[in-house]
């Protein structure tokens, strides 16, 4: 009996909504790099873009743990000598808090075109709408407080 394999023909992604309120940074990011490469499916195939699309709202009332607020620091480098550029957690919620989830998601991607492309059905939004209602429709995954699913 031979492997069985998907096609890309074969694929049909679903819309899943998930709420970052209250949830924990790499936590939310790891199920949401699972839903994006489609690793929850049976027709799992790797070498194909099987994910998801992923909406995540409320990005801005997302979680660390410890003392990451004060202490976490992301970094970034304009390629010229002495252009490294650094920015606390706490000022990147403060000033983009879409992109404390999307860099927590990449990271967790595989690192080639087939992860950029996982990458660019990820749509987060720092408050509770998102103009993605007709696509999602009645197919919804809210996360609570508590980590469930409902």
């Amino acid at each position: 009996m031979k492997t069985y394999s998907a096609r890309s023909s074969e694929l049909k992604p679903a819309w899943h909504v998930i709420d970052a309120s209250g949830q924990i940074l790499g936590r939310l990011a790891s199920e949401v790099a699972m839903l994006l490469m489609g690793k929850h499916k049976p027709t799992y195939t790797r070498h194909l873009n099987s994910g998801d699309f992923v909406v995540v709202i409320n990005a801005a009332k997302v979680r660390v743990t410890g003392k990451k607020v004060e202490q976490k620091i992301y970094y970034r480098h304009s390629g010229y000598p002495g252009g490294l550029k650094s920015t606390s957690f706490a000022r990147m919620m403060e000033t983009y808090p879409t992109r404390v989830i999307e860099h927590a998601v990449k990271g967790m991607l595989p690192r080639n075109r087939l992860g950029r492309d996982m990458l660019g059905k990820l749509r987060v939004y720092a408050g509770d709408t998102h103009p993605h209602q007709a696509q999602v429709g009645s197919k919804s995954i809210a996360k609570t407080e508590e980590g469930g699913s409902g």
